[in-house]
C-alpha cells in the first residue's frame, strides 16, 4: 500500500484498483464539507486547525459503507472568517490524508477562484506517459480559494480503450479500470467512473489543496439526456428506462461530489454559495428540472419550454435580489446562446439541446431565459457575470441589448472554458436572440474535431477580485495556466 499525505491508490481487490481520497466543498461563512472516500468498511474522523501551531478540533464522521461506495461527509462549523483551515482525515487505520481550504473574508478583500468542466470526456483518460490529467496541477499551482465544476464532472457514456491510434501515428495509451471500458449503466459502473478519475495523481492532490462547488449536467447520465431521451434504438444500453439511469447516475454523483446535503430537499443541485461581500456564486441545474428536448420554438411557456424549471427560476430572482455582494456569479451548466442541436424530430424539425434556437425573438426555453433577464433589469441587479463549460472550448460573449432581437435587459458577459481532459471541438454558433458577440474564442481549426489532450486544446477559466478596487478580471487559460485573453470588468453601482 503507498501513502502520500494528500491521498493514495489503494489495494486491487476483485481486479479493481480502490482510491481513497479527500475533497472539500461548499465553503462558505463559518462552514465547510470535508469529503472522503476509504476502500473498505472503515471509521471517518476529521481534525483540523487554523493554524499549523493552533489547537485541533475533532469531529467524528459516519460510517464508510458499501452502501455509499465508501464515501462520507462531515460539516465543518464555527469557521474563522479569511483563514487557510489544515484539515487531516482519518480513515480506520489507515495513515491520515492531509488536506487544506481557504475560508471566505468578511472585509472586501482579494478573491480568486477558477472554472471549468468536461472530464475524461471522448476516451481520454489518465495518460500515465503524460504524467496524467496536468491541467489540474496548473490549476493548483494559482493558489485559488476554490475550484468551480460546471459539469461533466464525468462520462458515463464514454469508454476509455487501453490505447488509441491517434492521426499522426502517435498512441495515446489511457489506464484503464472495468468500470471505465463500457458505457455505465448499472449503479457500480457510475461510481467506477468517479472512482477512475480520483486514480489521477494531480487531482487528488488538487482536491486535498483547493475546496470545490461542483454542478453537473448531461454526462454523469448520457448524453444530451432529458425527459424525451429515447434509448430503444441504442445497442449499447441493455437498460433503456433513462429515469432508471439518472437515478443510478444521481445517487453516484451525491456520493462523490463535495457538496453539501439537506434532508429536506436531498436531491438538490442548485444552490448559493456566499464568498464574503465581493462575492456570491448561484450553481444552477439546467439538467434536472428541464423538459423534454424538442424543436424548441414554442411560442408560449409551458412544461416542453421548461428549462431550469418554475421552482429554481424563483428562487434565482429571490436570491439574486436580495444578494448584497458586489459580484453575482451565475454558474451554469450550458451557455445562453450558443447553439447545441440535438438531432430531429419525428416531423423532421431540428431539436436542441440547451437554450438557444436560431436567430429570432425568444421562443422554447428562451422564454425563460428572457424573463429572467428582464427581471434583472427590472430591479437594476447589476454586475452579473455567467460561467458555463460544455462545449470543450473557451471563448467570451458578450450579451449586448443594442444588438439584439430581445432587449429589455441589462448586458453582461458570459465566459467559456473547458474541456478537463476530454476531446476538444467547435467553435458554436451563436444566434441573435439576445444580441452576444465573440469577443474572443480559441477552439480548433475549422474541419478537426475530438482533439485529443496533447493538441493543447485544454482550458479553464480564472477569475480575481480586488478587494481595494473591486474589479473583477477574467482570463481564460490553457492547459499550461498560459494566459490566453484577460478581461477587467469594472463593478456599476445598483442604484
Amino acid at each position: 500500500m503507498a501513502v502520500s499525505p494528500w491521498g493514495a491508490t489503494l489495494l486491487r481487490s476483485q481486479d479493481r484498483i480502490e482510491p481513497i481520497a479527500i475533497q472539500s466543498g461548499d465553503v462558505t461563512p463559518g462552514r465547510a464539507i470535508v469529503w472522503a472516500r476509504g476502500a473498505a468498511p472503515s471509521s471517518m474522523t476529521v481534525r483540523y486547525r487554523t493554524s499549523p501551531s493552533g489547537p485541533a478540533r475533532t469531529v467524528r464522521g459516519p460510517a464508510l459503507f458499501a452502501s455509499s461506495d465508501f464515501t462520507g461527509r462531515v460539516e465543518l462549523t464555527g469557521l474563522p472568517h479569511g483563514q487557510r483551515i489544515l484539515y487531516e482525515v482519518q480513515i480506520g487505520d489507515a495513515p491520515p490524508l492531509e488536506g487544506h481550504f481557504l475560508t471566505p473574508p468578511n472585509t472586501p478583500s482579494d478573491v480568486r477562484f477558477l472554472w471549468s468542466g468536461d472530464m475524461v470526456g471522448q476516451g481520454w483518460g489518465i495518460n500515465p506517459d503524460l504524467g496524467g490529467i496536468r491541467i489540474f496541477d496548473a490549476m493548483r499551482k494559482l493558489e485559488p480559494h476554490f475550484f468551480l465544476h460546471s459539469g461533466d464532472s464525468i462520462y458515463a457514456d464514454s469508454p476509455v480503450p487501453a490505447e488509441v491510434k491517434l492521426p499522426d501515428g502517435r498512441i495515446w495509451r489511457n489506464r484503464i479500470t472495468k468500470e471505465k471500458s463500457g458505457i455505465a449503466q448499472t449503479l457500480d459502473e457510475f461510481r467506477g467512473c468517479y472512482r477512475y478519475n480520483l486514480l489521477d495523481d494531480n487531482v487528488r492532490r488538487f482536491s486535498s489543496e483547493v475546496a470545490q462547488i461542483w454542478q453537473w449536467d448531461d454526462h454523469e447520465v448520457t448524453n444530451n439526456w432529458s425527459p424525451s431521451k429515447d434509448l430503444s434504438s441504442d445497442n449499447r444500453y441493455q437498460e433503456k428506462n433513462i429515469r432508471v439511469l439518472v437515478d443510478r447516475a444521481r445517487k453516484a454523483y451525491l456520493e462523490y461530489a463535495p457538496l453539501r446535503l439537506t434532508r429536506k430537499e436531498p436531491n438538490r443541485i442548485y444552490r448559493r454559495i456566499p464568498y464574503g461581500p465581493l462575492l456570491d456564486v448561484f450553481v444552477l441545474d439546467m439538467r434536472s428540472y428541464r423538459g423534454p428536448n424538442t424543436f424548441n420554438r414554442q411560442e408560449e411557456e409551458s412544461r416542453d419550454t421548461a428549462f431550469l424549471g418554475r421552482q429554481q427560476i424563483n428562487w434565482l430572482k429571490h436570491d439574486l435580489k436580495s444578494s448584497h455582494a458586489v459580484w453575482k456569479v451565475i454558474a451554469a451548466d450550458m451557455p445562453i446562446g450558443l447553439n447545441v442541436p440535438d438531432g430531429k424530430d419525428a416531423q423532421g424539425r431540428a431539436q436542441f439541446e440547451a437554450i438557444a434556437n436560431g436567430d429570432g425573438p425568444p421562443l422554447g426555453r428562451e422564454l425563460e431565459i428572457a424573463g429572467l433577464l428582464r427581471f434583472l433589469r427590472q430591479h437594476n441587479i447589476r454586475n452579473t457575470v455567467w460561467l458555463t463549460a460544455d462545449v470543450h472550448y473557451t471563448a467570451a460573449h458578450y450579451y449586448d441589448p443594442t444588438k439584439a432581437r430581445f432587449t429589455d435587459f441589462l448586458p453582461f458577459w458570459e465566459f467559456v472554458s473547458g474541456p478537463l481532459n476530454a476531446g476538444t471541438f467547435g467553435p458554436g454558433v451563436l444566434d441573435d436572440t439576445f444580441g452576444p458577440r465573440v469577443e474572443f474564442a480559441k477552439a480548433p481549426p475549422k474541419g478537426q474535431s475530438n482533439l485529443s489532450p496533447l493538441s493543447g486544446y485544454q482550458f479553464f477559466g480564472d477569475v480575481q477580485i480586488n478587494g481595494k478596487s473591486r474589479e473583477l478580471t477574467v482570463t481564460l487559460r490553457d492547459l499550461t495556466g498560459a494566459s490566453l485573453y484577460a478581461k477587467t470588468l469594472t463593478p456599476e453601482p445598483r442604484g
